[in-house]
């Protein structure tokens, strides 16, 4: 599984990664976790405002920063 946190790493972004490693310890999955900061990049997925956060190449989540809890369930999906 690969994980992708878009965002140019201000307080949400950096937020939303904690969020994330925190998630994928809960749900006990291994996972890489990349940060992404290219704007041409978080672009070719289609979002407008940060942070996006995309599992295996589909965008789950963009313009706010869910729960640990609300990312485990998308892990799940």
């Amino acid at each position: 599984m690969k994980i992708e946190v878009l965002g140019s790493g201000c307080a949400n972004c950096v937020r939303l990664e904690r969020n994330t490693r925190e998630a994928l310890r809960m749900a006990g999955i291994d996972a890489e976790v990349v940060k992404v900061t290219d704007y041409g990049e978080i672009m070719a997925y289609g979002i407008m405002s940060t942070p996006g956060l995309v599992i295996d190449g589909k965008v789950v989540s963009y313009g706010r920063v869910p729960s640990a809890g609300d990312i485990a369930v998308l892990l799940g999906q």
